[in-house]
């Protein structure tokens, strides 16, 4: 006889009323009182029809499924498996996947104009405002930058980078750090396309009394349009520029002697330069690191025997050395690990559909997963978990098994916590009733 089983338990089904995500019931009162359900039904489209689904119900379920793990639109079947938990929410009603789809296409639909897109900004927009609020900040850092998401569905593009995929444009608030506008872009899209309009957009969305102070990019941002109006702004702002002509002629020209060493033994060297582009009002800093090449090229004569990298800057020296200059832009690397929890942490790595309107769509809802997950963690949760990402929080809160039942006429989710954890638990909620912006 062939042994079927390792260990000897017995697999059984029951009919309690159990969870496995137990957590998902504290996202979800954050949500709610952060007023989801009511901006999306106020802002997108309605139904078609008096049968019809809400738009809050595509909006806060898509959510509530991307904050628990799900990836893909057939990961809403999953969530049925919660029934006593979204009954205890009152979000029990779960649209199937094909009615989401067709509900992403309506709502990314081009000849509307794209009017669910337009409507899910605009519920970013509140949202975020409600956060930024509460954050107990004046000025941001805005860290703009575009980030590839590969995909081979039907109508994407090739991008610069040889894939097929989509090429969305994300502005990062560092300090908070909120995605502050979104906008979803063909993969073919050139990576320096509109960078003074989404500056534009970003600046225009912040509440009454906060201000952009700080700007960060790549070279796609080194434009003549966007720095001056940086400076009319009179915001601080690092670019790394374009190592064109004018800008290596001014690093062949920069004196041996003026190469410098930050620190002993740090292998690399650092210089600055004073350089204007063609149709800026001002002449910037070029602040210059150069390390020597493990080995020249034997088969390129041009090869120089130093690589360089290049950030044009406006901060005064007497702020920032040319070493501190290179070492506050070299931070906007924080925000490839926000693209990073965004796309890996919340399923924006692998869009639905094959129509880039629904795909869009499906992004936005993806980002207001996130920027509503960043501010349960700074308003909601203990101060130590500000740094964590949504995989650890997932398992150390969303995961929790529990039991629903109902006593003296109450409904207890009765979790499996020790008392410390379960006063953690009823702290949170405490704060979470606090929002008082429901409606």
């Amino acid at each position: 006889m062939v042994r079927q089983t390792v260990f000897g338990f017995k697999l059984e089904r029951t009919a309690e009323t159990l969870t496995a995500h137990g957590g998902l019931a504290l996202l979800a009162e954050f949500n709610h009182g952060l007023g989801v359900c009511g901006l999306a039904d106020r802002h997108l489209p309605g139904p078609g029809s008096n049968r019809g689904y809400a738009p809050s119900v595509f909006v806060d379920r898509l959510i509530l499924m991307l904050q628990a793990g799900g990836r893909r639109l057939e990961n809403l079947r999953e969530l049925t498996r919660e029934a006593g938990l979204l009954r205890l929410l009152g979000r029990e009603v779960i649209p199937d996947p094909d009615t989401v789809g067709d509900w992403l296409r309506r709502m990314g639909d081009p000849q509307t104009g794209h009017a669910g897109l337009v409507g899910l900004g605009q519920v970013r927009d509140a949202l975020n405002a409600r956060l930024l609020r509460r954050d107990g900040h004046t000025t941001y850092t805005l860290d703009a930058d575009a980030t590839l998401v590969v995909s081979e569905k039907r109508d994407a593009q090739w991008s610069y980078k040889g894939v097929r995929g989509y090429m969305p444009m994300l502005g990062f608030l560092f300090e908070t750090p909120l995605c502050l506008v979104d906008e979803f872009r063909e993969g073919n899209v050139s990576p320096g396309a509109g960078h003074l309009a989404f500056y534009r957009a970003c600046k225009a969305r912040l509440p009454v009394g906060k201000r952009l102070a700080r700007y960060r990019a790549d070279s796609a941002s080194y434009q003549a349009e966007l720095i001056n109006e940086l400076e009319t702004d009179q915001v601080r702002w690092a670019i790394t520029a374009d190592q064109d002509v004018a800008v290596k002629a001014v690093i062949a020209g920069v004196p041996t002697e003026a190469w410098q060493e930050p620190e002993k033994g740090c292998g690399y060297q650092v210089a600055e330069a004073v350089h204007t582009m063609n149709q800026t009002k001002a002449a910037f800093r070029l602040s210059i690191k150069r390390e020597a090449r493990p080995q020249p090229d034997l088969f390129d004569a041009a090869a120089t025997p130093y690589a360089y990298h290049v950030v044009a800057s406006n901060w005064p020296a007497e702020e920032k050395t040319a070493h501190a200059v290179l070492g506050w832009h070299n931070q906007r690397g924080q925000a490839e690990n926000f693209n990073k929890e965004l796309k890996t942490g919340f399923g924006m790595e692998q869009l639905p559909c094959g129509d880039a309107g629904a795909n869009a769509v499906f992004f936005r809802i993806g980002v207001l997963a996130y920027n509503l997950f960043i501010g349960f963690k700074r308003l909601a949760c203990p101060a130590a978990w500000a740094s964590q990402t949504i995989t650890t929080v997932r398992w150390k809160l969303v995961q929790v098994a529990g039991r629903i039942l109902r006593h003296a006429g109450r409904v207890i989710l009765r979790l499996v916590l020790d008392a410390e954890a379960l006063a953690c638990w009823r702290a949170i909620r405490q704060r979470c009733g606090a929002l008082g912006v429901a409606t």
